[in-house]
């Protein structure tokens, strides 16, 4: 072939190329409008705030602040409204306890649109799982929460907090405030650590800091993907940099995970290793997952092992540092408060410098006072689900199968027909006399119905020791110069930190 020849089949091969690119993109274009459209006419009967036709909502919740947004778009229109983000991705965004008991008592799976970006790390685990594979999971993940595998824990949350606490005491020294929240996630990890791989004391070693480093960066990159529009597709987020980099920690976190799995697989076939195991203060998550069979003595892959894995290292770790930086937040706001913890505490050890299981139901007061932080600061503030059936509301509206729910827990719980005052920080609204006749929906903090958080009473312990010993080493005032910057992500967070002065309580505070 002569190179005028070549040079023209190299000419309309890039042409044929070309035009088959403009034809999927224009087929890719109209499903994306087709989608649109059925969304909309699902919502037909919901009105809502306007639109931008590009953007949707999400620049009006950018200039505002989206959480403020919200709770004023909920006073605006009761019950539900519609949200769109960007030109195609709709949904009913509801903050009612009634329109919520409708979608959440029942079990329809979590919505692709959002959850599907967690794929690559922690694959299909219970998070992101539906229908019976989700509820085979669920069953056989349920006695790793049995409160025989967590009452030793309690000792791991506290040495952990502890090892936080002394680096207090040093930042203390230096009479200025700091961000605690980057502090609070490690102790958080390290916490899991101990909790999910047997980790014991005593620092990291290369392998275990790697995998360290690879979870608190997965978790920083993913709520900045959420953040970036951009970045919602797939193609041009693994052109990035930073799309390049996520898989790379990925990579990190699943080598780490296959080979601690390969490691305990292999101890549990030498019969001395198996008897040291059992024989440990506590099972730790891996043991109870590798043990774990159904009726038909089926067990997990090792692909779902590592999902399970994954997914409980990222939901136990950056909801926990949430709701413990924003609980201190809190007690530092309101120090009446604060004191009345601090107290109850120092009665329930006495003389003693360290919690046990059975102190943590004594906890009344500081019980009331994490629950109503959760309130205020749910660490999930918007949960997203898609409906595998039509779904009808008590004011006589409807949703086919198919609709994307929006669940906004920040304004549900600011619901003023649920909560008077509801910026107000008042604990008794947990007492058991307030407690009773309340709507069972109208309190979210963990989700509710049959996938509620497998891990509730794991967090509650945790935030329950890691809080009380911080209270019985310090106290904590806030920085009126800093004030933390609400920020809307899968987990509540602040943007410019949570800024707090430590005053060290001396001799006899618990340390």
């Amino acid at each position: 072939m002569g190179p005028v020849l070549f040079s023209l089949s190299l000419s309309r091969l890039g042409l044929w190329a070309s035009g088959l690119i403009l034809a999927l993109g224009f087929l890719k274009l109209m499903c994306l409008l087709v989608r649109r459209q059925s969304l909309a006419r699902a919502m037909d009967s919901f009105t809502g705030p306007p639109t931008h036709w590009l953007f949707g909502h999400a620049l009006e919740m950018q200039k505002t602040g989206s959480l403020d947004k919200m709770v004023s778009w909920a006073h605006q229109f009761p019950y539900a409204h519609q949200l769109w983000i960007g030109p195609f991705q709709g949904f009913l965004n509801i903050y009612e306890p009634d329109y919520v008991k409708a979608v959440y008592s029942r079990g329809d799976p979590k919505a692709s649109d959002v959850y599907d970006f967690f794929l690559p790390w922690i694959g299909n685990g219970l998070l992101v799982l539906h229908g019976p594979k989700w509820f085979q999971h669920r069953k056989l993940l349920t006695p790793a929460f049995h409160y025989d595998v967590l009452k030793p824990y309690v000792a791991l949350f506290a040495s952990s907090t502890r090892a936080m606490l002394d680096k207090w005491e040093e930042k203390a020294r230096e009479d200025k405030s700091f961000d605690i929240v980057c502090d609070v996630g490690h102790m958080a990890l390290d916490s899991l650590m101990k909790c999910t791989f047997g980790k014991q004391d005593g620092g990291l070693g290369h392998r275990e800091s790697s995998y360290y480093q690879a979870v608190y960066s997965l978790t920083l990159m993913m709520q900045q993907r959420l953040e970036q529009f951009l970045y919602h597709n797939d193609f041009i987020y693994w052109l990035t940099p930073h799309g390049r980099r996520f898989l790379r920690d990925c990579q990190v976190a699943h080598d780490h995970t296959d080979q601690v799995i390969k490691e305990r697989k292999a101890a549990l076939q030498d019969e001395k290793e198996q008897e040291k195991i059992q024989n440990r203060r506590h099972l730790d998550f891996l043991d109870i997952l590798l043990g774990a069979r159904d009726e038909n003595e089926i067990k997990l892959s090792d692909a779902e092992l590592r999902a399970e894995v994954d997914t409980f290292m990222f939901e136990g770790h950056d909801t926990t540092t949430s709701a413990i930086s924003w609980f201190l937040y809190c007690m530092a706001l309101y120090p009446e408060h604060q004191d009345r913890c601090r107290e109850e505490v120092r009665e329930i050890l006495g003389d003693r410098d360290s919690f046990q299981w059975d102190d943590l139901s004594k906890m009344t007061y500081l019980t009331m006072c994490i629950k109503e932080s959760f309130r205020l600061y749910p660490p999930v503030p918007q949960v997203y689900r898609q409906l595998s059936k039509p779904v009808n509301f008590v004011d006589g509206r409807s949703l086919p199968a198919g609709s994307l729910i929006s669940l906004h827990i920040y304004a549900l719980h600011r619901n003023s027909s649920v909560w008077p005052q509801p910026e107000v920080f008042d604990p008794l609204r947990f007492s058991s006399e307030n407690v009773t006749g309340r709507h069972p929906f109208a309190f979210m903090p963990f989700s509710a119905g049959p996938r509620n958080c497998i891990g509730q009473q794991f967090a509650m312990n945790e935030v329950k020791v890691v809080t009380g010993l911080c209270l019985l080493r310090f106290e904590f005032v806030p920085d009126p110069s800093r004030p933390p910057i609400k920020n809307l992500q899968l987990v509540l967070k602040s943007k410019n930190g949570i800024h707090l002065h430590l005053k060290p309580l001396g001799p006899g505070s618990g340390k």
